[in-house]
């Protein structure tokens, strides 16, 4: 769905995904060096026009790169994913890089260790070129921080690419890289891969360890994005799998990720499109109808569901405001000063909130997430608007509690997600009047990942 005007000025090794690179870096017909090289030089591009970098590591991604050259000319790579470039979100812990979440309030002390899907990335070879912007502490739909500033919208520069994992679209899109970490704690990876036409997807919960755990408790997810579901799934076969440090696992196994032919034929799927919160854009109801007819004649039966579950929205909100209450405690007092105020704003209201709401709202979430398990135990998938907005003009003209609605509204098809903790894919599926990106999400049972990059992968393939 991505026009190729996006990666008009690219290197042509910035437009490959794994499996050309791979089948490149096999061949003999470019090296990890080669790519990386350009990759960086298009980074460097994208960041001067778009601001989607907090750092451009180029030192040592060359020096990563080098080791994956010598790999693959001896017959001897780590991984399908080795030598391909890969970005970091600025929440993920990276050992010997400082993190900082978009906070001027954070250390610039270098981390101690990787986050355990940093680990895994780089135990099977992929060449870290850079970290990504987000807004401080991941708190907002909208990439504006005030460690880093605003990241802007390759469809257009005036809109905001969404957020929290705003950078790492951008890059996404761009060319900046091929495989990219995200967060997704309300719709952090699925909001801007659908204002910005890429694949991003939020795994089943504990699909990807994390750690440290999240200020945000156990809505917050960690998943691949990229410009394909089969780059998404590359990246989620290495990303996945226990770590002794997420304590939030549980010692059960989830089901393996399963890449399958033809998911879509037959498939039940539910069609929802009414939001707990606003209302659905008239272009964005007219491409999700549209893509709707375009499964039924892909084989599947599609019809219309609501939702189960009351107040989902005040649900989430008592999680995510206790959440940020949690995650501002930790600001020293005399640095709070340095913070974005809207996330001041919604911390204290969270500070707020007595723990008996927050356990009342905690097991109102056990029965609506026990209710999607019932529903999604009959239905192979949900398709919904990945948004219900478009992208979104962004700056200061604009009034700030403009912005904040509509930043709120565009996690409206995503938030329950993360309650229930399925896994849900954003994909493109049009583009408005305007030329920008339309999103589609799919939402499969608890441990069908697998499955749900498939039908993102089939629905991409499909006859239009």
């Amino acid at each position: 769905m991505m026009p190729k005007r996006l990666l008009d000025d690219a290197n042509e090794l910035c437009r490959l995904g794994v499996a050309e690179l791979s089948a490149g870096f096999s061949a003999g017909k470019f090296t990890p060096l080669e790519v990386a090289q350009a990759t960086l030089k298009r980074a460097e591009q994208v960041q001067e026009r778009l601001n989607a970098f907090s750092l451009i590591d180029a030192e040592a991604a060359l020096a990563v790169a080098t080791e994956s050259t010598a790999r693959w000319r001896s017959g001897a790579p780590l991984s399908p994913i080795d030598g391909v470039p890969t970005t970091i979100k600025d929440i993920v812990w990276i050992k010997d890089r400082a993190v900082r979440y978009g906070s001027r309030t954070t250390s610039n002390q270098p981390c101690t260790q990787d986050a355990p899907s940093v680990k895994r990335l780089r135990a099977a070879g992929a060449v870290f070129i850079g970290i990504t912007t987000t807004p401080e502490f991941g708190w907002k739909a909208i990439t504006e921080s005030p460690l880093t500033g605003m990241t802007r919208n390759p469809w257009n520069p005036q809109m905001t690419p969404g957020g929290s994992s705003g950078g790492a679209v951008v890059a996404a899109a761009t060319g900046a890289g091929v495989l990219h970490i995200g967060t997704d704690g309300g719709g952090s990876i699925r909001i801007p891969c659908s204002l910005t036409g890429v694949v991003g997807l939020k795994p089943t919960f504990g699909r990807v360890a994390a750690y440290p755990p999240s200020a945000f408790g156990t809505v917050a997810h960690i998943g691949p994005i990229a410009r394909s579901a089969e780059d998404a799934a590359a990246m989620l076969n290495v990303m996945a799998g226990r770590d002794i440090d997420d304590w939030n696992q549980g010692v059960g196994e989830l089901p393996p990720l399963e890449w399958t032919q033809g998911v879509l034929k037959g498939a039940r799927i539910g069609l929802w499109t009414t939001p707990p919160r606003g209302e659905v854009d008239s272009e964005v109801a007219a491409a999700v109808a549209k893509a709707a007819g375009r499964l039924e004649n892909l084989g599947a039966h599609v019809e219309p569901i609501e939702l189960p579950g009351e107040d989902l929205g005040g649900i989430f909100r008592t999680h995510w405001y206790a959440g940020a209450a949690n995650r501002f405690a930790a600001v020293p007092a005399e640095l709070a000063h340095l913070c974005d105020p809207g996330f001041v704003a919604v911390a204290k209201a969270g500070s707020t909130i007595l723990a008996s709401a927050l356990v009342a709202a905690q097991a109102r979430r056990a029965a609506f997430g026990a209710a999607m398990d019932n529903l999604l135990a009959k239905l192979d998938f949900i398709v919904s608007p990945a948004t219900p907005i478009p992208a979104f003009v962004v700056g200061p003209e604009i009034p700030g509690d403009v912005i904040l609605d509509r930043s709120i509204n565009a996690g409206s098809f995503a938030f329950p997600i993360n309650l229930s903790q399925q896994p849900a894919v954003s994909t493109p599926c049009g583009l408005t009047a305007a030329g920008l990106p339309i999103g589609l999400q799919f939402v499969g049972a608890r441990g069908a990942d697998g499955k749900v990059l498939s039908a993102a992968r089939d629905f991409a393939r499909g006859p239009r």
